[in-house]
Order: structure tokens, then C-alpha cells, then sequence
């Protein structure tokens, strides 16, 4: 009988994470493109043009990612989110693609550690962009 009461508490101890268990969105093994890229607008003000390129909606694990690129000629000149995971290292790993992106003037970055499946989604969606741009 003395060992019923912690074998009894520490079972039921045992299952409180499962009851609490909320299983993400996508249990998906590969992310899937659910929208694809705008299309350009482009506006010109005192001698350079400027266009702006909404990327596909890249559905991942952690949640939809989605960037704006601003393009001045030839050159990216921003890069603004759209949509993205409420997740701390997405919310931390954002500002570090943005620069990445602004240096290389491509896609072709390095991925975050700790956020991979979001720089992931947000190199394709950027991919994206800079493909319908054309």
C-alpha cells in the first residue's frame, strides 16, 4: 500500500504532458508552395524605378512564410515578411536573412541555425519573388 499513492502520482505525472499534447499544423515531411508569387508592381519617381515582388506563401512546419521584395533596378533593396511563424528564432533569425539576402543580392544564403525550416521557406519564397520578377 505505500507504494500504490507514488506509483499512482507519478503515472498520472506521466500523462499530463500527453493530455496537453497540441500537434503542429503541417506534419508534412517537405514544405508545400500554397500560393504562388504576385506579380510585379513597378512605380518610378525621379529617374529609378522601383518594383515591388510578393514571393509564393511557403507553408512549413513551424507555420506560412511569405516575403516582399523591394527591387531598385536591377538591385534587391529591401526585403520585408509578409507572413511568418510566431516562433522566438524565426522572430530572431529574420532581421539575419534580411542582411544576408541585402548582401549577396540572391536567394543563395546561408540558413540560421536554429530556425532552419523558416530560413528554408524564406529562401523559396524569396526565390520566388526574385523568379517573378524575372
Amino acid at each position: 500500500m505505500k507504494r500504490a499513492l507514488p506509483v499512482l502520482v507519478l503515472s498520472v505525472a506521466g500523462l499530463i504532458p500527453l493530455w496537453r499534447y497540441a500537434p503542429s499544423h503541417d506534419a508534412g515531411s517537405s514544405p508545400a508552395v500554397s500560393a504562388p508569387a504576385s506579380t510585379p508592381s513597378v512605380s518610378s519617381s525621379g529617374g529609378t524605378t522601383s518594383t515591388v515582388v510578393a514571393g509564393s506563401t511557403v507553408d512549413t512546419e513551424k507555420g506560412p512564410v511569405r516575403v516582399e521584395v523591394t527591387f531598385d533596378g536591377d538591385k534587391i533593396a529591401s526585403v520585408r515578411m509578409l507572413q511568418q511563424p510566431n516562433h522566438p528564432q524565426t522572430t530572431a533569425a529574420v532581421p539575419q536573412l534580411i542582411e544576408e539576402t541585402l548582401q549577396a543580392q540572391s536567394a543563395d544564403i546561408d540558413t540560421v541555425s536554429g530556425a532552419t525550416i523558416t530560413s528554408d521557406g524564406y529562401k523559396e519564397s524569396l526565390q520566388a519573388a526574385i523568379d517573378a520578377r524575372g
